[in-house]
């Protein structure tokens, strides 16, 4: 194998002459492979292809060993590369070494692409975004690997990303609003303004949030109704979230007549609330007068609790209130009118000519 090589070594030299920059790399490769053509038709090769065709051989050789060395055997025997010229050799050694690196630039792109998404998995970032940021990275590298290669194949770049940038205005302006949908989208997963099953009012609309994507938002009236709302519009307007604290706060106002004891209304309106299961402690409830009304005094009642059990509380309030008032007979006074009727005596012609 020395003598082969020795004597390869010579014949470039003889060939190419002495001081030309002979890579001895690229003849240990042709001696490992066995293929003496290649050694007497790679003094041919400038410095450059020799470069290039090592670095593919080493590729190749690196990643798949057995593949590798199988192309380069049947290459290296069909091709005859005294008969080729160094221009359709180098440009025939730099499309492999660009397949290559393409190839290569794809594999390093997924890595890149599922490595962020396990980490947003780690950081328990919604499920539902997940997928989107992921594609949107594998995209954006697929694009940076094509245009990389492109350039390094020769191919003029400026031009081709002129064009590709004036596509993605033209589309961009073209889906105006579908971008600006998913736009708000991505921000209202990432952000949790409300979550799936809180009530909240959005868009114009009061009820349940039954699904959030990355273009609408659904929610469940209260009658149980079904609407979808683009994101853009949830979005850029009020959003009133009535779950986010966990606990909401039952409120019923009732008026008592002028003539009773307010301390003792007061002392058994309180009583009630704190009587009951579902009323928290903490925040305590609390009963107070609101406002002296023209045949009541107004009294307001307030009592918290946790948001399940807020509806049935806010609905069973005011018939308890009632029924705690009666029995401990005080009255709830309602308006009352006082109609003063005259009656004018109108004569008639008729009635002044018979006096």
């Amino acid at each position: 194998m020395a003598r082969t090589l020795r004597a390869c070594a010579r014949a470039h030299s003889r060939r190419m002459g002495a001081g030309d920059g002979i890579g001895d790399g690229i003849v240990e490769a042709s001696v490992v492979v066995g293929t003496r053509r290649y050694c007497s038709g790679h003094a041919q090769l400038p410095d450059r292809a020799r470069i290039i065709a090592t670095a593919g051989v080493v590729i190749l050789i690196g990643f798949r060993p057995l593949p590798g060395l199988i192309v380069m055997q049947v290459w290296m025997r069909r091709l005859d590369l005294l008969d080729l010229s160094h221009a359709s050799v180098r440009m025939g050694l730099r499309l492999l070494l660009g397949v290559v690196l393409f190839a290569l630039g794809l594999w390093l792109a997924a890595r890149a692409a599922n490595l962020m998404r396990r980490a947003l998995r780690r950081a328990r970032v919604e499920p539902t975004l997940i997928p989107f940021l992921r594609n949107s990275l594998y995209g954006a590298l697929i694009v940076l690997v094509a245009v990389s290669v492109l350039g390094f194949l020769g191919v003029p770049t400026a031009s081709l990303v002129a064009a590709v940038g004036a596509a993605g205005l033209a589309i961009g302006l073209a889906l105006q609003g579908s971008l600006s949908n998913l736009a708000w989208g991505v921000l209202l997963i990432l952000f949790r303004p409300f979550h799936t099953g809180d009530w909240v009012d959005a868009g114009g609309y009061s009820g349940s949030v039954e699904a959030i994507s990355l273009m609408h938002t659904t929610l469940v009236l209260a009658d149980n109704r079904v609407v979808v709302i683009p994101n853009a519009k949830v979005g850029g307007d009020a959003i009133v979230n009535y779950n986010r604290r966990g606990t909401r706060r039952a409120q019923v106002q009732v008026g008592i007549g002028y003539g009773e004891d307010l301390a003792r209304a007061l002392q058994v309106l309180h009583d009630m609330l704190v009587a009951d299961a579902r009323v928290l402690s903490d925040p305590a409830p609390s009963v107070y007068v609101a406002a002296l009304g023209d045949s009541a005094v107004n009294l307001t009642l307030w009592a918290w609790a946790q948001r399940a059990d807020w509806w049935p509380l806010q609905q069973d309030l005011p018939r308890r209130v009632k029924e705690t008032l009666d029995a401990a007979g005080i009255s709830i006074p309602f308006p009352q009118r006082e109609l003063l009727i005259r009656r004018a005596l109108v004569a008639t012609g008729a009635d002044r000519s018979a006096r």
